[in-house]
């Protein structure tokens, strides 16, 4: 059975930093392309970054270049956003999801519970 598990949500002051974990049982996230969705009440769902499976190549949405960085640590079968200057607009559900294929296009075969970061002052 395939199982995500985020981590590291919370409140946090505008400017601020948090690192969220996504850990996998069930699947080795290296030979999947593996992304972080965000979603609000008022937004559609939207992927904020993405590792692809093999060489770990990341790709940002435009919004967040710069000041996220998603890694992965194939010994601990996890994924992590490092998401630093943290903007109140950064609010927002964060889902770990894995597809089935190398990047994050396509079938999706496993979403996280999901974690709530919420940016205010």
């Amino acid at each position: 059975q395939v199982q995500l598990v985020e981590s590291g949500g919370g409140v946090v002051q505008p400017g601020g930093s948090l690192r969220l974990s996504c850990a996998a049982s069930g699947i080795t996230l290296a030979n999947h392309g593996t992304g972080w969705f965000r979603q609000t009440p008022w937004k559609e769902r939207e992927m904020v970054s993405c590792i692809s499976s093999g060489n770990g190549q990341t790709k940002y949405d435009d919004s967040v270049k710069g000041r996220f960085t998603m890694s992965r640590d194939n010994a601990k079968n996890t994924v992590y956003l490092q998401m630093n200057s943290l903007k109140p607009e950064d609010t927002a559900v964060y889902y770990c999801v894995t597809h089935v294929g190398s990047s994050c296009i396509g079938l999706t075969n496993a979403w996280g519970q999901g974690t709530q970061v919420t940016v205010s002052s």
